[in-house]
């Protein structure tokens, strides 16, 4: 049942409105459904239900509770850090304070929202009862909750409300900040990204998938959930483009993102992350392991400068040599050509497989592939560079303090690759295949 809203979440918004109708229900049903599936487990719901709460010892972080909803906090924590790394070059990060913080997860949330493409906006509330105190802890529980299902519970106390214009939506979320920051925060985004981008479409754009958003008993976020924050789009894949498998069209990654996307998996080779996500417009990773979600970023640039053609190339190279060992065989230089867009018609190849393997090793050389193709081609990004890492989880940080940790990076001319078993060294490699990072306390960050 939708209730209408309360008088302090309208006041002075006019531009919003309660949406209690039956074709609501249904979009609301219809919502629980595609993030849930039919059975919810109570445990699962009760680790996603919280808000957005920063950390003591680093202002702008987030706290992530409780394993599972990484897909929704890290993507928000990843538009927080583009906006803050684009306003404040060189200033202290601890110096935030937490009117500037609050701002900040606003705008983040707003920026999700707008990559939604919507019509109209839809921004879902929670009318609390009486017997719930107003609290960011996310440790009530009220005597009805502790009486009937939780989730049920949650929707029936939910309501819509619809604005025109983002700018609208930002300025009902600075009132109302708590929204955000009570118990149910980081739910009632996943509700407004989905009821502004439209039901229908969301279920369009995973028509390939047949699981829910949320894993129904593990309670972490589908692929399609964290493309949707971080992109606008629930597709499934991470890929550049749309790729057809099996006679079957799978959905990928359209454009090159605001923020970009590194996995574990892909050094499993488990699946493979394009361009537009390796390289996206602002200096901001979200990083994935088997299990969580966390972020990378750096104030240097140039790390998100286009890829130059010899960069491109070099990637392509080493995407035929999975082992890190700087040669491909001599039989796949027609491929490595053709994904390149060089010359790849077989008399070219045959002549350029005699020159670039002239011992007749059945082996080519990444350093005489580069010399013969693209000599002197200089790197877009720097050499060295400083990174940072966030990990929302208290338990993966040292000394249970959620902060940033710093290291100092550098592209080598030998990759580590093959050598590596550090999972934070194995996931940058896949975009910097040279990288090694030492970081400022001695350990590398947890990626779980």
């Amino acid at each position: 049942m939708l209730n209408g809203p309360s008088e302090s979440e309208t006041s002075g918004s006019s531009g919003s409105m309660s949406a209690g109708t039956a074709s609501l229900e249904r979009e609301l049903a219809r919502t629980r459904r595609l993030l849930w599936g039919d059975n919810v487990k109570e445990d699962v719901f009760r680790r996603w239900a919280q808000g957005f709460t920063f950390s003591a010892d680093e202002p702008s972080a987030l706290i992530q509770q409780e394993g599972g909803p990484c897909a929704a906090i890290a993507p928000v924590q990843g538009f927080l850090l583009q906006l803050l790394l684009s306003e404040t070059p060189g200033h202290s990060l601890r110096d935030l304070t937490s009117e500037k913080c609050n701002s900040l997860l606003v705008r983040a949330v707003c920026t999700i929202l707008s990559q939604c493409l919507a019509s109209k906006y839809s921004v879902a509330v929670y009318r609390k009862d009486d017997s719930e105190a107003d609290t960011s802890s996310g440790l009530n529980v009220s005597a009805e909750e502790q009486s009937c299902d939780a989730i049920d519970h949650f929707h029936g106390r939910m309501e819509v409300h619809s604005f025109q214009t983002l700018s609208e939506v930002e300025a009902f979320y600075t009132r109302n900040i708590r929204i955000l920051k009570d118990k149910y925060g980081v739910l009632l985004l996943l509700y407004s990204v989905i009821l502004s981008k439209g039901v229908g479409t969301v279920e369009a754009e995973l028509s390939e998938l047949s699981d829910p958003l949320i894993h129904s008993t593990y309670g972490y976020g589908s692929q399609g959930l964290i493309n949707l924050m971080l992109t606008g789009r629930a597709v499934a894949h991470v890929w550049d483009h749309d790729q057809v498998v099996g006679g079957l069209r799978l959905r990928g990654i359209q454009r090159q993102n605001d923020i970009g996307f590194l996995t574990i998996m892909e050094h499993m080779q488990y699946c493979t992350v394009g361009s537009f996500y390796k390289n996206p417009k602002h200096p901001v990773w979200v990083l994935a392991s088997e299990t969580h979600l966390t972020v990378l970023f750096s104030f240097e640039r140039r790390l998100a400068a286009p890829e130059t053609l010899g960069e491109s190339a070099e990637r392509i190279f080493r995407s035929f040599d999975p082992e890190g060992n700087n040669f491909i065989p001599s039989a796949a230089l027609q491929d490595v050509l053709c994904a390149a867009d060089l010359v790849s018609e077989p008399e070219y190849v045959e002549l350029m497989r005699r020159k670039l393997d002239s011992e007749n090793l059945g082996i080519i050389l990444l350093s005489a592939f580069m010399d013969e193709f693209f000599p002197g081609c200089e790197r877009g990004a720097p050499d060295t560079f400083t990174l940072h890492h966030y990990n929302g989880l208290a338990r993966s940080n040292p000394g249970a303090r959620v902060a940033y940790r710093a290291g100092r990076a550098a592209l080598l001319e030998c990759p580590l690759r093959a050598a590596s078993t550090d999972p934070m060294l194995t996931c940058l490699q896949t975009k910097w295949p040279s990288i090694d990072v030492v970081w400022d306390d001695g350990h590398s960050p947890s990626l779980n």
